[in-house]
């Protein structure tokens, strides 16, 4: 009896000449035509430690008629430095790359960020290609352009906005995925329900216990629909003049949090979990979102294994200190990302100082 063929889903991010596609599906790694996205006759793929005895020669098997080599990075969100960053530089430059080079990225969020900005800036610009292994960088980092490493004094404060060519998630990747990085993703899925979808988000409430047991069919859905989610917003505004700000619901608070500890505790996912209720409890106390509707949020969250509760020792002036040096302060004035419903976000530049420090305090 003859097998069907895997069901892959095709997602397009709608940018003009710089538009591309994300393709999503299981086994999708070893199947897919990577090469076709390949300019010129050599590749650079950038991985990390973790990640690249599991799946590089997976990789390199799909880029047959192209001289390949292989970069490991330390794995660590404390490595996405510009140390890092020019240890790819000396790899390209040693080994004499052009700009017709390709930049593969093999991994979660760090390598993609740090590849990412290697392609933009390396030459002025060379092609590049994210192939994301987690959770987090299946449904958020590896869609949108957004390249950058971290400074001690701030998280991605020096980067630069780069489309890839392609977009190859393989939701085969995430079966060996440790419980905890797993849920982290799980923090920027709840974010697109949270922001401009209230269906999904019930839907992601109905469905928690699945997602957390990595039901195929559930996992799917998920990460498509957060694909599709971030790319209608990142098509609306592809260098973040104004709509496309929503996706950073929590990440200022998160950010803080991510600097304070020195990027040694809480992981970005659950950074911005914890972020997004305190967003959430400040859109309480301007009167724009319910009692009820924090609550909902607070729920999925702890139901998905995510933090909601900032880390001990942390306080209010640490909070509005780094939350003043995050690259969302535009003029002086410090961008938050609110909601006024579960399903609807908004920018707000206003924000009484009092309010801020009340919602910080009731997080603490």
């Amino acid at each position: 009896m003859a097998t069907s063929a895997p069901r892959d889903t095709l997602v397009n991010v709608d940018l003009g000449a710089r538009s591309y596609p994300i393709a999503i599906g299981a086994g999708l790694l070893a199947r897919a035509d990577i090469a076709a996205h390949v300019h010129g006759k050599r590749a650079l793929i950038v991985t990390n430690t973790t990640i690249e005895p599991l799946l590089a020669d997976v990789l390199k098997a799909r880029l047959a008629g192209i001289e390949v080599e292989v970069l490991a990075l330390p794995d660590g969100e404390q490595y996405k430095t510009l140390d890092s960053l020019n240890l790819i530089y000396s790899h390209l430059l040693e080994h004499g790359h052009d700009r017709k080079t390709t930049l593969i990225a093999l991994g979660g969020g760090v390598v993609g960020d740090i590849t990412g900005f290697a392609a933009a800036s390396y030459q002025r610009g060379v092609n590049f290609i994210q192939v994301p292994t987690t959770l987090l960088s299946q449904v958020d980092s590896s869609v949108g352009g957004k390249t950058a490493v971290n400074h001690p004094l701030g998280k991605n404060m020096i980067g630069a906005f780069y489309q890839p060519q392609a977009v190859f998630i393989d939701t085969d990747c995430l079966a060996t995925l440790p419980p905890r990085e797993f849920a982290a993703g799980l923090a920027e899925v709840v974010k697109y329900g949270a922001i401009v979808d209230a269906e999904f988000f019930a839907w992601l409430e109905q469905h928690a216990e699945a997602l957390l047991a990595r039901d195929g069919d559930a996992l799917s859905y998920a990460i498509e629909q957060s694909c599709r989610a971030k790319a209608a917003v990142v098509s609306s505004d592809e260098t973040e003049q104004g709509r496309r700000a929503i996706l950073n619901l929590g990440h200022t608070f998160g950010h803080a949090i991510e600097t304070w500890q020195r990027y040694t505790g809480l992981l970005h996912g659950e950074a911005v979990a914890v972020g997004m209720l305190m967003a959430a409890r400040l859109s309480a106390l301007r009167g724009w979102l319910s009692a009820a509707e924090v609550a909902r949020l607070a729920a999925l969250l702890e139901a998905l294994g995510l933090p909601t509760a900032v880390p001990a020792g942390m306080q209010v002036e640490d909070f509005s200190k780094l939350m003043l040096r995050d690259k969302k302060v535009l003029d002086g004035q410090l961008r938050l990302v609110l909601m006024g419903a579960i399903g609807e976000a908004m920018v707000v530049v206003d924000t009484p100082p009092e309010l801020l420090l009340e919602s910080i305090a009731q997080s603490l």
